[in-house]
Parts: structure tokens; C-alpha cells; sequence
């Protein structure tokens, strides 16, 4: 058997050590002579793959008990959705809330919440084709806004945020979609923080959504279709309807690898050192530059150029053909990008940067 580095942004590479062990049990899950495929949602045995995969996030992120965790269908983009149609439906709210546009996703989040409620942009990176994060030490945040909304890691540009928004007192919600479980994170400064899973926690087809239970609609919200309504996922337990099962059970093997590796303080330790092994070349080489200002890097997401599209092109093919995988940019913005999350092996970066260096020798 042979596996390229794939540097994918997602759906994403996986542990090599989880897809053995879903291989071993796919035919026959732990004796029961079935695979958790086919396995009823409703049985004892699913329920505790569901159980014990949301106890090892908890413990993973340190997730208080006044938090409710939910694992839904539809990825992180039905959540555009779900989450003004929720917060804006609690008692008092004003449906107000102000949005940071640092890239494709927040504009998109932004231009669905605005389908249902007064949605503002507070700041944006657009100017500079979202190379960056902007300012967001004194925005100019509504008195009266029900929440400010980010995505903390974007993909696409590859840009972070280091520091998180002064929201002013306003609940916080946050898209980590592509930096979920690669660094510790404070829960307890975020109202609702969630992610698609493809990018680097499991398969895609599952977004997990964190949310204080006070954020909660207390019953069916006017306007609010059932499944998007947070308290009939909370009530239910995920599964008003069938969950994506395999999804599940496919994190709950990630959540332990990571466990295993020492928790996200070692998982982040791994993941700047690779990053650094990456950035540290894109700073001296003289062909390939990366397009985002140095103090936003993003560990995840690391976009670069040769300048010339038509070299671009080139090294895309050949980083290919040297089983180097979906090094190719956006479709957005051309270049290149190598999304090097959780999985990716340390060897597989340096893998990477020693074909960068004889491509630029040879060109």
C-alpha cells in the first residue's frame, strides 16, 4: 500500500492509526457482527459510541457543564443559519448582530444571517483580499446587538485570528471549522463555537456546535424550521432524526487519538512546529512567497505563490506526480495552499519544502 501527503483543505487527511482501526471493525463492530453503518441509531451500542465520543471532547476542550454539545448534519454552513434564527429568537434580543468578514465563509455566514435578521459589518479584510485580520481592539459594535460573529481560521487565505474580538460584553460565535481541536480553546469565551468536521477532526457530512445553554431557545422558535432549532437537537439528544452516524464514530476514534497524543497543549506544540517548518522556507525562498501578513498566519491554512500563474500550474502538476496531493489554491484565488492539520505527519512538510527547494533550483 502506498499514501501520498495529501495537504487537502477538506474533506482532509485522516490519523493513519484511526483509519486501521475503523478498517479492523468494519465488517464487525466489537462483536456485534455488524458495521456502526448499519447499525440502528437507536441502539444501546450507538449510543454509547455518541456517549463516549462527546465525554472525549468535553475532556479534550474543557468544556464547562452549563455547555451543550451537539452533533448535526448539514456542516457548518447550515449554521449560518441556525445561529441568527436562534439567538435572535431569545428573550429581549433586538435581531441585531454585528459581523467581522475576514474571507468566503463570514461573508457567506454574513449574507445568510442578513436573509433574517439586521446583519452588520462591524470590519473586513477585503480591502486586501482578505490577507489579514483586522483591527478589532475598539469596533464599533452595536449598544444593542444580540451577538458578534467570526470565523476564527480561514481557510481559503489562510489567516487566523491570534487574539480574539473585544465584542463589548456581546456574545461571541465562532466558525473554527479549520482549526477545531488543533489548539486549546477557552469555551468559556465563546456563546456558540462550532465546526464542520471535515477539514480536521473526521469525514465530511457532521458539523459540531458548542453552545451555553442559556443561548438555548426555551421552545419551537416562529420562522425557525425544526431541524435548525438548537433546543430540538438539545432535547433530542442529536438525533431528532437518523445522525450521521459514521461521522460520529469516526471522531469519537479522532477525539482519542488526540487524547493519546497528549491533548490540544501537545497537538498545538506539533502543529507550530510544523507550520514554522513551512513558513520558515516561504521567508527565505526566492520564488515561492506567502500572501498573508506574517502576524495572522494561519497553522493550518499556509496559501503561497510563485508569482507567474503559469508556474503555479506547473508546480501543482508536478508536486502530484511527486505524490504530494490538492496542493492546488482555491479556485478563488489561484496559487497554492497546503493545509497541513492535525494528521499531517511532520514528514510530510518537510517532504514538501525539500520538492519546493528543487523546484525552485530548477526554475
Amino acid at each position: 500500500m502506498s499514501r501520498v501527503y495529501n495537504f487537502s483543505a477538506g474533506p482532509a487527511v485522516l490519523p493513519e492509526e484511526v483509519l486501521r482501526e475503523c478498517s479492523e471493525e468494519m465488517l464487525d463492530y466489537r462483536g456485534c457482527g455488524m458495521s456502526v453503518m448499519e447499525m440502528s441509531h437507536r441502539s444501546k451500542m450507538f449510543q454509547q459510541i455518541i456517549d463516549d465520543a462527546e465525554a472525549d471532547l468535553r475532556t479534550l476542550m474543557n468544556i464547562p457543564e452549563n455547555y451543550k454539545v451537539l452533533f448535526l448534519q448539514g456542516g457548518a454552513s447550515q449554521q449560518f443559519a441556525a445561529v441568527p434564527l436562534n439567538l435572535c429568537s431569545l428573550p429581549g434580543a433586538s435581531g441585531k448582530a454585528d459581523y467581522i468578514l475576514t474571507g468566503m465563509w463570514a461573508k457567506k455566514a454574513h449574507a445568510e444571517a442578513a436573509r433574517f435578521i439586521d446583519a452588520q459589518v462591524v470590519a473586513s479584510s477585503a480591502d486586501e483580499t482578505f490577507s489579514y485580520i483586522p483591527d478589532c481592539s475598539d469596533l464599533a459594535i452595536r449598544d444593542d446587538a444580540d451577538y458578534v460573529y467570526i470565523c476564527e481560521n480561514n481557510t481559503i487565505y489562510g489567516t487566523v485570528y491570534h487574539e480574539l474580538p473585544n465584542t463589548k460584553g456581546k456574545v461571541l460565535v465562532s466558525d473554527v471549522s479549520s482549526m477545531f481541536l488543533s489548539q486549546p480553546h477557552d469555551v468559556e469565551k465563546y456563546g456558540v463555537i462550532y465546526g464542520g468536521v471535515q477539514k480536521n477532526v473526521g469525514p465530511a457530512g457532521l458539523v459540531i456546535s458548542v453552545i451555553r445553554e442559556d443561548l438555548v431557545p426555551e421552545g419551537q422558535v416562529d420562522g425557525c424550521p425544526t431541524m435548525l432549532n438548537w433546543r430540538t437537537q438539545v432535547d433530542a439528544g442529536s438525533m431528532y432524526n437518523t445522525p450521521n452516524c459514521w461521522a460520529i464514530y469516526v471522531c469519537g476514534k479522532v477525539f482519542k487519538w488526540v487524547l493519546n497524543k497528549g491533548g490540544l497543549t501537545e497537538m498545538a506544540a506539533l502543529n507550530q512546529a510544523k507550520a514554522k517548518i513551512l513558513y520558515d522556507f516561504l521567508d527565505s525562498s526566492e520564488l515561492f512567497k506567502g500572501t498573508v501578513r506574517p502576524e495572522d498566519r494561519s497553522l493550518m491554512n499556509v496559501p503561497f505563490v510563485t508569482g507567474d500563474a503559469d508556474l503555479d500550474a506547473e508546480f501543482v502538476k508536478a508536486s502530484q506526480a511527486a505524490g504530494l496531493e490538492n496542493l492546488k489554491g482555491h479556485r478563488s484565488v489561484g496559487g497554492m495552499r497546503a493545509s497541513i492539520y492535525n494528521a499531517m505527519p511532520v514528514e510530510g512538510v518537510e517532504t514538501l519544502v525539500a520538492f519546493m527547494k528543487d523546484f525552485e533550483a530548477k526554475h
